[in-house]
C-alpha cells in the first residue's frame, strides 16, 4: 500500500510516518516501478506499535527500545515490564506535579480582584521569583513539541 493508506490506516500522519522512517523507528520501504513507497502489513502493524506508543506516552527512544525488546525471541518480559514500571512512575510524578500546579492556579484565580490590572493576583503570581508553594523558583517546562518533534 502507499504511504497515504499506510498513514490513514496506522493513525498516523503522512508526514509522521516519513520521519519514523528518517530516524530509523519505521524500515525505509520497498519502492514501486514508479518510485512509491509500498508499505506492507507489518510496517502498518509496526506504525500502530509506535502510535499506541505514543498515546502512552512513552518516548520515541523507550518506544526504539520496546520495539527492540519485542523483536527478541529470547525475551522474558521482566526488561518490558521494567521499562513499562519505570514510565508509570514518570507519569504518577508529573500527575502529582500537574495536581499541584492546578491548585496553586485555582488559589491564585480565587484572589483576583477582577478589577484593575495592576491589582491582578494573577499576573503577581507570574511575576513571583518565587513559587508560593514549593518556595524555589519554578522549573521551566520543555514542551513536549520540542522534545519529540513530528511524533
Amino acid at each position: 500500500m502507499k504511504i497515504g493508506e499506510a498513514a490513514a490506516t496506522s493513525g498516523c500522519h503522512l508526514e509522521t510516518v516519513r520521519y519514523y522512517e528518517r530516524i530509523g523507528l519505521l524500515p525505509k520501504p520497498q519502492r514501486t516501478g514508479s518510485g512509491y513507497r509500498a508499505y506492507s502489513d507489518d510496517d502498518v502493524r509496526r506504525l500502530r506499535f509506535i502510535t499506541r506508543g505514543r498515546e502512552l506516552g512513552f518516548s520515541l527512544d523507550e518506544i526504539r527500545s520496546l520495539l527492540q525488546l519485542s523483536s527478541d525471541p529470547g525475551l522474558s518480559c521482566s526488561e518490558v515490564d521494567q521499562l513499562a514500571r519505570t514510565h508509570l512512575g514518570e507519569i504518577e510524578q508529573r500527575v502529582k506535579e500537574l495536581s499541584r500546579m492546578a491548585k496553586e492556579l485555582r488559589r491564585t484565580i480565587v484572589t483576583c480582584s477582577k478589577d484593575q490590572r495592576k491589582d491582578c493576583a494573577i499576573l503577581d503570581a507570574l511575576w513571583c521569583e518565587k513559587s508560593p508553594t514549593t518556595n524555589s523558583a519554578p522549573k521551566p517546562r520543555k514542551s513536549r513539541a520540542m522534545t519529540d518533534v513530528h511524533s
